[in-house]
C-alpha cells in the first residue's frame, strides 16, 4: 500500500474517530442541556415576560406596564433598606466572616492530634437546614426562654431581658452572628480542602530557612491559596444576595423591615400580597446582580489565570 493511500486512510479514520467522539459528548449532554432549560433558562425567561406586566397571577396577561415595575422597585424606599441589608452582609462576610474562616483553617488544617474532631465540630451547623437554625436561634434569642436568662443573667445582668430580635437597631446583626455561626464551617472546610492541595514540601523548605509561622502563612501559603480564597469570595457575594431562609424563620424581616431582604422583599409582593408581576421584576433584578457578580468572577480568574 502506497504512503499516500495510508495518509489518507488515516485521516478517514481520524475523522470518524472526532465525530464518534463529538457524537458521544453530545449524547451525554442533550439531557442536562435540557433539564436545564427547563428548569433555569425557561423560568428566568418566564419571569422576564411576567415582570412586564402588573399581574396577580390568576387570568390573562392584559395590563401591560413595560418597565414601570422596575422603577418603582428602586423607588420604593423598603427595596433600598433591603438591598443595603444585603450589602452590609457581603461586606461584614468579607471582613469578618471569610478571614476568621481562613485563620481557623490555617490552624486546624494541620495534620495533628484531634484535628478531624475540631473540623467536624465547626462543620456541625452547617449541616443544618437554615429554617431549623434559625428557629433554634429564635429560642435562644427569645428574652423568656432563652439562653439569655441563664447565661447572661449572671453574665451582663441588663442584657438579660433585651430584645435582639425585636429591636431595629439589633435585629440585623443578631441574625448576622447566625450566619457567620452557620456558615463559618462551610468555608473553613474550602480553605482546608486547598492547604491540602499545597505540597508538604513547600513548607518544610520554608521551615528549613528559618520563617516563622507568620512568614509561613502569608508570604507563602496565602499566595498559593489564592484560587481557593476567590472560589470562597465569589460563594459568599452570592450566597448573600440569596439570603432568605434564615431571616425568614428569625423574624421576616421585622421590625420595621430592619433585617429586610430582597428575597423577602420579593417573597413578600410575590406570593403573600400575589402581585406576580412585580415580584418577578424583583426576581429578575436579583437575577441581574449575582449574574453580573458570576460574570465579573470569571474575567477576574480569566485574567489572573486561576
Amino acid at each position: 500500500m502506497s504512503p499516500a493511500k495510508n495518509t489518507k486512510e488515516s485521516m478517514k479514520f481520524g475523522k470518524q474517530g472526532r465525530l464518534r467522539n463529538t457524537m458521544t459528548a453530545a449524547g451525554f449532554l442533550c439531557v442536562p442541556f435540557v433539564f436545564y432549560c427547563v428548569f433555569v433558562i425557561l423560568p428566568v425567561l418566564q419571569a422576564a415576560w411576567f415582570s412586564l406586566f402588573k399581574w396577580k397571577g390568576l387570568g390573562p396577561l392584559t395590563n401591560f406596564v413595560g418597565i414601570n415595575n422596575f422603577l418603582k422597585i428602586f423607588a420604593d424606599p423598603v427595596f433600598r433598606i433591603a438591598l443595603m441589608n444585603n450589602l452590609k452582609i457581603v461586606i461584614l462576610s468579607l471582613l469578618i466572616q471569610l478571614p476568621l474562616s481562613l485563620f481557623i483553617a490555617l490552624i486546624i488544617g494541620r495534620r495533628f492530634k484531634g484535628a478531624v474532631i475540631y473540623r467536624a465540630i465547626f462543620f456541625l451547623p452547617y449541616i443544618l437546614s437554615e429554617v431549623i437554625a434559625g428557629v433554634i436561634w429564635s429560642f435562644i434569642y427569645n428574652p423568656q426562654i432563652g439562653i439569655q436568662n441563664t447565661v447572661l443573667a449572671d453574665l451582663i445582668p441588663f442584657l438579660a431581658s433585651f430584645p435582639f430580635l425585636g429591636s431595629q437597631h439589633t435585629v440585623f446583626y443578631s441574625i448576622f452572628f447566625v450566619l457567620i455561626w452557620k456558615y463559618f464551617g462551610l468555608h473553613m472546610v474550602i480553605y482546608i480542602a486547598g492547604l491540602q492541595g499545597i505540597s508538604q514540601e513547600v513548607e518544610e523548605a520554608a521551615r528549613i530557612d528559618g520563617v516563622n509561622w507568620w512568614q509561613m502563612n502569608w508570604y507563602i501559603i496565602l499566595p498559593l491559596l489564592k484560587p481557593t480564597i476567590y472560589l470562597s469570595v465569589f460563594f459568599s457575594i452570592v450566597g448573600s444576595f440569596q439570603t432568605f431562609d434564615m431571616v425568614w424563620a428569625m423574624g421576616r424581616g421585622e421590625p420595621v423591615n430592619a433585617a429586610e431582604t430582597m428575597v423577602t422583599y420579593m417573597y413578600k409582593f410575590g406570593f403573600q400580597r400575589f402581585q406576580l408581576g412585580y415580584g418577578s421584576a424583583v426576581a429578575i433584578v436579583i437575577f441581574l446582580i449575582t449574574l453580573s457578580v458570576g460574570l465579573i468572577y470569571n474575567k477576574l480568574t480569566a485574567e489572573k489565570g486561576e
